[in-house]
């Protein structure tokens, strides 16, 4: 496939409301989108690094400059690239999981358009539609708490996450176990804000009788993520830890978890998280796919991952509601906790040319 242009793109998506985890309060998703060129089709990429390298050492102005200097140029090139080519080309480039994966996407995306395949048939996705859950980020109050998961469960969603960190945990997760009952599908999430000296304390999650736990303790801390399932009732789920397939079997092999979140921006891509979806299959592993305040653009690509026969529990692909009052493209809409995978061609949607337009706050293109 020949590309004869790539287009790095920031636009500014005001949110619904306020996003608060334990790593920061978010007021507005500010993407950073790759729009692959070539003569027969386009293709999109979004990148979910987010402004600051508080959930990950990388963020956004960072992105737009490794892809600007290092793996545009490495990918236009050789003059033609698949999109399995692109992580050879920009191996030599340590780190930058999430911009590679910006790239890789953009350049799958176009290549399926061209062939007319969908992204969730290339994958392997064997689901028209796919479980979904909402996250629930941290509030000022156990009643505002109980307000918002009653207003996701009225719209429909199975699954409630919470999101944790030390001083709001054990209250917020009691409170909304006994008022909404030992039916509702709920875990927790605390990206990585807790300590090995909290292990005593995390075990008394274990009475509320969880999906899970996610991502406790620092990224590179597995063997305090193992020290806390042979202490606790508690599935643990790996986030932050989960790079790559090979980070994917090291996890397993010490016991660090019992189900895994896919990023496909966290991993590099797609085609990685592909590959560590079926080291969990192969060794009995649940997996789920995550969300970062994607768009619709990259919500789509999201939906045709999570089609895979491996992903058992609901995803973090929300409807575009749940955070934007005006979504890039068509809203998506979950309807009775499933949400249906676009069948088009590669990402199988389209950014709205005016909310595209009104929304995008910088641009520039690279070419060969």
């Amino acid at each position: 496939m020949n590309i004869t242009g790539i287009e790095l793109r920031l636009v500014d998506l005001p949110l619904v409301a306020p996003f608060q985890t334990s790593f920061g309060v978010e007021l507005s998703r500010h993407a950073l989108l790759v729009r692959v060129a070539t003569a027969d089709a386009e293709g999109w990429g979004e990148c979910v690094a987010i402004d600051d390298p508080i959930y990950s050492s990388e963020y956004a102005g960072g992105a737009i400059d490794v892809l600007k200097r290092f793996l545009i140029p490495a990918v236009l090139a050789p003059g033609r690239v698949t999109a399995t080519g692109v992580a050879p080309l920009v191996d030599k480039f340590k780190g930058h999981r999430m911009a590679k994966a910006a790239l890789e996407t953009a350049v799958l995306d176009a290549e399926l358009r061209i062939a007319g395949l969908p992204l969730s048939g290339y994958l392997g996705g064997v689901r028209p539609a796919v479980p979904v859950g909402v996250s629930v980020g941290i509030t000022d109050s156990i009643e505002k708490l109980l307000d918002n998961v009653q207003g996701y469960l009225d719209e429909g969603y199975g699954r409630i996450k919470l999101k944790i960190q030390p001083g709001w945990d054990l209250e917020p997760t009691r409170a909304v176990r006994e008022h909404f009952g030992d039916d509702l599908m709920l875990q927790v999430d605390a990206n990585t804000a807790y300590g090995p000296a909290d292990l005593p304390h995390l075990i008394k999650l274990d009475p509320f009788d969880l999906l899970l736990i996610e991502q406790p303790f620092d990224e590179e801390d597995l063997r305090t993520h193992a020290r806390l399932r042979e202490m606790s009732t508690t599935p643990v789920c790996l986030d932050e830890s989960i790079l790559s397939a090979r980070s994917t079997v090291d996890a397993l092999a010490i016991g660090a978890c019992d189900i895994v979140n896919i990023k496909p921006g966290r991993v590099g891509g797609f085609l990685e998280a592909r590959r560590i979806h079926d080291v969990c299959v192969a060794h009995g592993v649940p997996v789920w796919c995550g969300g970062m305040l994607e768009t619709g653009l990259g919500r789509a690509a999201n939906l045709a991952l999570a089609a895979l026969p491996g992903f058992t529990l609901p995803g973090d692909i929300s409807s575009s509601a749940r955070y934007f009052d005006r979504d890039l493209t068509e809203p998506f809409v979950a309807e009775g906790g499933m949400m249906a995978v676009p069948t088009g061609p590669g990402i199988g949607i389209d950014p709205d040319p005016q909310a595209l337009s009104e929304l995008t706050t910088w641009s520039e293109w690279v070419t060969a």
